[in-house]
């Protein structure tokens, strides 16, 4: 599966993520598959099920909702274990693992963590392989 993804054209950009090694980019670039598919950032989080879901009826809206699981689970699990490889790195320097710590340091739960550090590292993904396709 490494030998496939290597000639893809986003398979170095990825594989420089924090948190991304030969295992795990070729999985994340498989569940993903082509990011043009996707017009915005929203969309990729939606498609990987970790945006929250929606609740309200007529002028209610509930503030705290839980994430809406809808999309990849394949995906979703890779995400989470690319996020316990960040967190064992620790690396200072990386904007996902920034967040992280952030969110701990308020509170916040294990899955909540997990599933908004997820969405962030996502929203990263998407920017940097949008940005190297479109310099092709």
């Amino acid at each position: 599966m490494n030998e496939v993804s290597s000639q893809l054209p986003e398979y170095k950009i990825v594989l420089e993520m924090t948190g991304v090694g030969v295992s795990l980019g070729p999985q994340l670039i498989a569940e993903i598959g082509d990011i043009s598919r996707f017009s915005h950032r929203g969309a990729l989080t939606a498609f990987a099920g970790i945006d929250p879901g929606v609740n309200q009826s007529g002028s209610y809206e509930q503030r705290s909702v839980r994430t809406s699981k809808r999309g990849s689970a394949q995906l979703r699990k890779t995400l989470f274990l690319i996020m316990s490889v960040l967190i064992k790195r620790a690396a200072a320097e990386d904007p996902v693992y920034c967040f992280i710590t952030k969110k701990r340091q308020v509170g916040k739960l294990f899955f909540v963590c997990m599933t908004a550090d997820a969405n962030k590292f996502l929203r990263i993904y998407f920017a940097r392989v949008r940005e190297h396709l479109a310099t092709l």
